[in-house]
């Protein structure tokens, strides 16, 4: 249950920290570090360890995205320049 809302979070806010997930999520960061353990091992999200420093203390953490997600285009977009017919 856990993995399925983590995935979703993460479709929804695009790449986040493991301590990010936990706070928005409710969810122990044991929880949420297992549950990406298992996320990465199926594919379905991309992630690395990462060191923040806070106050001058080294913190380790994961950062995670999905994998080959393209987010939709944001509402009010331009479409894509059109290139004219080469005359020949």
């Amino acid at each position: 249950m856990q993995t399925a809302t983590i995935l979703q979070h993460l479709k929804k806010h695009g790449q986040l920290l493991d301590s990010e997930i936990a706070a928005a999520t409710g969810f122990s960061i044991e929880q949420v570090r297992s549950s990406l353990m298992e996320l990465s091992a199926q594919g379905e999200i991309s992630k690395c360890s990462v060191t923040t420093f806070k106050d001058g203390k080294p913190i380790e953490g994961i950062q995670c995205r999905i994998a080959g997600y393209a987010p939709p285009a944001a509402p009010g977009r331009k479409p894509a320049a059109k290139v004219p017919p080469s005359g020949g």
